[in-house]
């Protein structure tokens, strides 16, 4: 009796190039490296409130001192740039916000204190009322309504003194419409060309922004929500419709807000514009990664894998609490 004919095995062993780390890293799609990262740092005026932060283990507000110090920790591990958020005095928040464009508020003066330790490293900051409004929106508030139009004018005021501070990129993070011709238009005429904006194009009415709210010290003070002016979480089209709009209006950059339940839109943002494209790995992702972590259910792995995935959605950068420990973990 004939022996059967047996088919060669196929020729393709897709294992072949996953047997060593150096053919593994050689194949790589795609690469994390320090030079992705953005690292947000809390600067706080408020006596007392420096120190770790509850809700967020590992995560601390900083004073002047202590910024400078995470500004050279950053220039010391590649990090490029670093995001000041402002944790302000309760009781210089109001209705009308006219710190925000204080050249004394914390945040202005949290950006020449980088400027003066670590002149090259990037400061990019936030545009948005809500550490200075004594409603917690991210807007002008008037008999229960978020007002557009004055709050753009608002936002304009605070813009043009974190440039003469010297921030590098500004980062509108307000979703009001209309901000970014605004502000590119103010910026331009007010000699500031140079600045960049990264707009935060896609920012969604998320329930993974609590332990932020901490951090700047803004739970509890929130009346009603902020859905009238963020994003339906269910709503692609309309993301993707502001973005364009963005960009059509002077933004250089664009991020989408949260970062990995939308990476999704980050793929899509890339593909459809092709944009230098952002991701906020937020406070809530943040503190479920670590919390895990911390209770050793996940590998401390998990927040490098956790950054890859943005980058695989076509991110060029990544906004994320862990830049620090990723960038060490690189070196």
């Amino acid at each position: 009796m004939a022996s059967p004919i047996i088919a060669p095995f196929p020729a393709t062993r897709l294992r072949r190039l996953r047997r060593t780390e150096n053919l593994r890293a050689m194949v790589s799609e795609v690469n994390l490296t320090a030079a992705n990262l953005i690292w947000p740092v809390f600067v706080t005026e408020v006596a007392g409130a420096e120190g770790e932060i509850a809700s967020m283990p590992g995560v601390e507000r900083v004073t002047l001192d202590g910024v400078q110090r995470a500004a050279e920790r950053a220039a010391r591990l590649g990090i490029p740039a670093i995001c000041v958020f402002p944790h302000s005095d309760q009781g210089l928040r109001t209705e009308a916000c006219e710190r925000a464009w204080d050249p004394e508020n914390i945040g202005n003066r949290a950006i020449r204190a980088i400027k003066q330790a670590v002149p090259d490293l990037a400061v990019m900051t936030d545009i948005a009322l809500d550490p200075y409004n004594a409603n917690g929106h991210d807007g002008i508030v008037k008999d229960g309504q978020i007002l557009n139009d004055e709050t753009v004018e608002a936002l304009v005021k605070m813009a043009l003194v974190q440039a003469e501070s010297g921030a590098d990129i500004l980062g509108p993070s307000d979703m009001m419409d209309g901000r970014i011709m605004a502000l590119r238009m103010a910026l331009e005429a007010d000699g500031h060309k140079d600045v960049a904006i990264l707009s935060y194009a896609a920012k969604f009415a998320s329930a993974f922004y609590g332990p932020f709210r901490d951090a700047v010290g803004a739970s509890g003070r929130l009346v009603g929500d902020k859905k009238t002016y963020q994003i339906n979480p269910a709503n692609r089209g309309e993301a993707l419709r502001c973005v364009a709009r963005d960009l059509a209006e002077g933004a250089d950059m664009v991020m989408v807000k949260p970062g990995q339940p939308y990476l999704d839109i980050c793929r899509a943002v890339k593909d459809e514009f092709g944009a230098p494209t952002f991701a906020y790995q937020v406070s809530g992702e943040y503190a479920m990664l670590e919390g895990a972590i911390r209770n050793g259910w996940l590998s401390r792995d998990a927040m490098f894998e956790s950054l890859l995935s943005f980058r695989r959605a076509g991110c060029d950068g990544i906004l994320s609490y862990f830049a620090p420990a990723v960038a060490e973990m690189l070196a």
